[in-house]
């Protein structure tokens, strides 16, 4: 971010129906409403922990919202996937080895998980 600026990256799981995106033409009035109407729920957590005199929403001057449809296309994911699919308390993220001797995997499949410095961290 530019000096007297900084960035605030806010996710939820990615436990958001890819049915609910299926179909949707990027560009139509419908999804851009679903996309705003979902991302309230972010914007509402915000307002839970920030103080309320930062009024968040006001001063954010750029907010990007991605989808599902956001992920399979930009990033190639199937069904807009992000991170594994691993239930809490059933099991981790897999670390980077492989049958293949010398080769390792990294991303945010593997150990440590989602998130740029999760991913970042996974190829060290």
């Amino acid at each position: 971010a530019p000096p007297g600026y900084a960035v605030l990256h806010i996710y939820t799981p990615a436990t958001e129906s890819y049915e609910r995106w299926s179909g949707l033409d990027r560009k139509s009035d419908e999804y851009k409403a679903l996309k705003e109407k979902r991302s309230q729920y972010l914007w509402d957590a915000l307002d839970k922990i920030l103080p309320a005199d930062i009024n968040i929403r006001d001063r954010a001057t750029v907010s990007q919202v991605g989808t599902p449809l956001t992920h399979e296309r930009f990033l190639r994911r199937y069904r807009g996937s992000y991170g594994p699919a691993i239930k809490a308390g059933e099991g981790s993220f897999p670390f980077p080895g492989t049958p293949v001797k010398n080769l390792l995997v990294c991303g945010d499949s593997t150990f440590p998980g989602i998130g740029v410095p999760a991913v970042a961290g996974s190829g060290l």
